[in-house]
């Protein structure tokens, strides 16, 4: 009896669990199943002698899977699984908004993949992927190639031996020889990714982009196929007939002319044969301005010499004479060029006309004078002397010996140099000459004289011969009798410590002086 009651107890638990597992079995049964492949339409059902478990449809065939429908000429399903092979103009519907043309589809439902093969033709919404035979993963919705496709769009083709195309990301992966082109642009590339939606393309390593105006190239980056902005890193650069943009980015827009370039930035304008340089580069292609700051420098050169000059800031723009560009220099001007260097806080220079504009004391050194005024002017001539005009308080100095400097002062005054010298200067108004005479090479004491307009010729860099065009004042006084006043004329300044010694040198901190150029520059 003890031991009936005993069993009696163990065994109602276990019939209620037994119980209860025969109640859910229905429920795992119906978790587990999976939706097998349907046949909704064909012409003719054979069972195939060749091919185990298989059977063949025939003519209009169309097959459901989950969301797949899939239509074709013939297909072979295969009993125990959700495998079909399809021949002849299929076509697969996935959720209505995706469509797979192909001559031959092998789908596998249990993995929800499916190879299309010959004439394959890949459309979601306005794209469409063609290629050869492509590899589509349909849980994901990510179709691959290896043999060459091109994806299009309302705007934009692209091709590559290698894609893949993620279509939930709206993304598409081109690699290996890859091409791209609409009416706007042409790209080559080995590695890009292209947002179907936005229509930016993102490449890595070397990428050539051509449009109507310009050529880009960079080795990472994007550029809008739409509006034409770029952003360009890893050595980049933007160029076309006439001229050359390199920098370590470069951020570009086609529609507005806009551009932006950083770091050890490079302009060179080969029509009008000049460089600038700096770290930082605001231009538009448009206007064709361009404002250089960071390191700013403006190369002109030639088949002879260079000119180098920094400052600050440096603008370059088109000038009202056709072909002309203009570059006006502010704050802190330096530059250097073997035959003539010079300081001054402002400058312009006319590319065309060779002509150079100081502002704001400045001062040049040509051989051994140094010539300063309140604004100076150099013209450069290709059949004749070049020209140096000095307006108010013009000032030429030149050292003799230690302590020894001959000099020319008056309002204005118009040198010529000649292969590199000045040869010869004409004084207007209020000119006074100091200079050291000389006897068989030895100087013998010293000349001061004046006279409204003075001519001077020079020699190996001394006063050679002096005209005088109206009666002069003066004297000749021995070296043993001059003083320390005799020795110089008033606002005698020798500021050889400025000099720029060679094209490094101008980037050497000048005194401070207020930057500005004056009105009449600007006009």
């Amino acid at each position: 009896m003890h031991t009936s009651r005993f069993n009696t107890k163990i065994a109602a638990p276990c019939r209620n669990f037994i119980l209860g597992l025969i109640l859910l079995l229905p429920f795992f049964s119906s978790a587990q199943e999976k939706k097998e492949v349907e046949i909704l339409q064909a012409g003719a059902l054979v069972q195939s002698p060749h091919i185990a478990n298989a059977q063949r449809l025939l003519n209009d065939v169309i097959i459901k899977h989950q969301d797949v429908l899939m239509y074709c000429d013939s297909a072979y399903t295969y009993e125990g699984s959700n495998r079909v092979d399809a021949f002849g103009h299929v076509h697969i519907n996935q959720g209505d908004t995706l469509h797979l043309y192909a001559q031959k589809v092998f789908y596998d439902g249990d993995r929800s993949f499916a190879q299309a093969i010959h004439d394959v033709e890949l459309h979601n919404k306005d794209i469409i992927l063609y290629t050869d035979t492509l590899d589509y993963d349909m849980e994901n919705d990510i179709g691959y190639y290896d043999c060459f496709g091109k994806i299009v769009d309302s705007t934009n083709t692209l091709t590559s031996k290698v894609g893949k195309y993620y279509m939930n990301d709206k993304i598409a992966h081109f690699t290996d020889s890859v091409i791209g082109f609409s009416d706007k642009y042409t790209i080559d590339s080995d590695n890009i990714k292209y947002n179907t939606e936005s229509e930016i393309i993102y490449f890595e390593g070397p990428t050539t982009i051509r449009d109507s105006a310009n050529t880009l190239y960079a080795e990472d980056g994007w550029y809008n196929t739409i509006t034409g902005e770029a952003d360009l890193k890893e050595s980049p650069e933007v160029y076309n007939e006439t001229q050359l943009l390199k920098a370590k980015q470069i951020i570009y827009n086609k529609e507005n002319g806009d551009g932006f370039a950083y770091g050890n930035v490079l302009l060179e304008d080969y029509e009008n044969r000049t460089i600038v340089r700096g770290n930082s580069v605001q231009y538009n292609e448009l206007t064709e301005l361009a404002t250089v700051t960071d390191s700013a420098m403006f190369i002109s050169y030639n088949e002879t010499d260079s000119l180098f000059l920094h400052a600050d800031t440096l603008r370059t723009m088109p000038d009202t004479v056709e072909g002309e560009n203009i570059v006006k220099a502010y704050y802190g001007v330096r530059f250097y060029r073997s035959d003539v260097q010079g300081i001054c806080d402002s400058l312009i220079y006319f590319t065309k006309d060779s002509l150079v504009q100081l502002f704001r004391n400045p001062v040049l050194w040509s051989e051994m004078q140094q010539l300063s005024a309140e604004r100076i002017e150099m013209i450069q001539h290709t059949n004749a002397p070049d020209q140096i005009l000095m307006y108010k308080n013009s000032f030429i100095i030149a050292e003799q010996d230690s302590g020894m400097f001959d000099q020319i002062k008056g309002k204005d005054m118009v040198g010529y140099v000649i292969n590199g010298e000045l040869n010869n200067i004409n004084v207007d108004g209020n000119g006074q000459t100091l200079y050291y005479a000389r006897e068989d090479k030895e100087i013998i004491g010293m000349n001061r004289a004046e006279s409204s307009n003075i001519s001077i010729r020079f020699k190996d860099g001394q006063i050679h011969k002096i005209a005088f065009m109206k009666q002069p004042t003066g004297e000749l006084k021995p070296l043993l009798d001059l003083t320390e006043n005799d020795r110089k004329l008033s606002d005698f300044k020798w500021q050889i410590d400025l000099r720029p010694v060679s094209k490094d040198d101008i980037f050497r901190e000048p005194k401070t002086q207020t930057p500005e150029i004056t009105e009449a520059a600007e006009k």
